[in-house]
């Protein structure tokens, strides 16, 4: 008989609390709040002038293909729907889409992307250290000690300028050493919207080859910013000049597919045969994980992209959807000086000059919830509340 000792006489009673995600705890306040005139900019996803969270008409369309031709829901393999990362090559990759050094596989949204990423590199390096500018996405930190790898995080913004801490950024990843891992937003910035100018990146990169550090650019938002080309400048650079490379990828904004969980991680080493040997470790990870990741999403942003004329209508959509976030921005940062930075960021996201006394005022008064950072999401309300919204923020800024 084995002797009990104190850690296997621990069950589940004994666990620890669990401190609750703030932006989950946010979307539980605002759906037991009654009243009817609610502003919701703490979620992250768009919605349209109406107010809406609207499927786009060219998925609808491919989920009907999908119903009317699908034969089987027999599994695909841990790789996904195959045909799905090929499709997002030449979007995501661009010049470099023909690079056989470069492999991509389906994965459960950016998030399991993320991880799956840093499992792989927490498999090669124990010791690496991982580089990020604060803030950040809140899910980073928690999924990169999850793998047993350190968060080592630097000064990105400066919520009261609205602006980058550029030079504290170069010299946090000049303290980097080699293997140490880059973590870098690709295009529009969450939670600031703050994103990297060109000639930045070009620094960026240059640190980055010089350390012998290993980028890994999250990208969620492509398309959101400027234009699917434009978002990935940077990361098309880091290819230019990095022979070792992890990009976590999601379709999840740009094609409206939220809770279809729709992603992709892709590997870039010195050579194809390294690239193999790395991805049978992927391969090996995901089955440990997921096993499978999820077709439908994926499926229907396959037909999409896999037939011309439904491509060049998810175009259009995308644009709508980058013109309404850019005229919101616009329409906030003229309405006062203290908040005219908003109109030179990008993306859904940015982070109002506002202290977390304030924040929970205008929850309190206003029904307007958001982070107590004064994190908010531009297009999280419909275009009848922008006026009041805009309103209610400077009357708190003024207080």
């Amino acid at each position: 008989m084995l002797t009990e000792t104190a850690s296997q006489a621990r069950g589940l009673a004994d666990l620890p609390p669990v401190l609750n995600d703030s932006l989950i705890a946010l979307i539980g306040m605002v759906n037991a709040d009654p009243r009817p005139d609610k502003i919701d900019v703490g979620v992250g996803v768009f919605r349209d002038g109406a107010g809406n969270t609207p499927i786009l008409k060219v998925i609808k369309e491919a989920e009907q293909r999908l119903y009317d031709t699908q034969t089987t829901k027999a599994y695909l393999g841990s790789a996904g729907d195959k045909r799905f990362a090929e499709l997002l090559r030449p979007i995501l990759l661009g010049e470099h889409a023909g690079d056989d050094r470069i492999v991509g596989l389906q994965t459960p949204g950016g998030c399991g992307a993320l991880r799956l990423g840093f499992e792989l590199l927490a498999a090669a390096n124990r010791q690496a250290r991982v580089l990020m500018g604060s803030p950040t996405w809140p899910n980073h930190p928690p999924i990169v000690r999850a793998v047993g790898l350190t968060p080592v995080e630097f000064p990105y913004y400066e919520r009261g300028q609205g602006a980058i801490r550029f030079e504290d950024m170069v010299e946090a990843l000049r303290s980097g050493e080699r293997g140490d891992i880059a973590l870098l937003h690709g295009c529009c910035h969450n939670p600031t919207g703050a994103d990297l100018d060109e000639e930045q990146w070009r620094q960026v990169r240059d640190v980055v080859v010089e350390r012998g550090l290993i980028p890994f650019i999250d990208i969620a938002y492509q398309g959101f910013g400027r234009g699917l080309d434009e978002d990935a400048f940077g990361l098309r650079l880091m290819l230019d000049s990095c022979d070792e490379m992890i990009v976590a990828q999601s379709c999840d904004k740009n094609f409206s597919v939220y809770r279809d969980r729709v992603g992709s991680l892709w590997i870039k080493s010195p050579s194809p045969e390294t690239t193999a040997k790395a991805m049978a470790h992927v391969f090996q990870i995901a089955r440990e994980m997921w096993s499978m990741p999820p077709d439908h999403g994926a499926a229907s942003v396959r037909i999409v992209l896999d037939d011309p004329e439904l491509r060049e209508r998810w175009l259009v959509e995308l644009a709508g959807m980058r013109d309404r976030i850019n005229s919101v921005r616009q329409r906030i940062a003229a309405a006062d000086p203290r908040l005219a930075f908003i109109g030179r960021q990008y993306g859904m996201f940015s982070m109002l000059p506002l202290s977390k006394e304030q924040v929970l005022k205008l929850r309190t008064d206003h029904a307007i919830y958001m982070a107590e950072s004064g994190r908010f999401n531009v297009v999280g309300m419909g275009d009848a509340q922008i006026d009041r919204f805009i309103a209610a923020v400077i009357g708190a800024m003024n207080s």
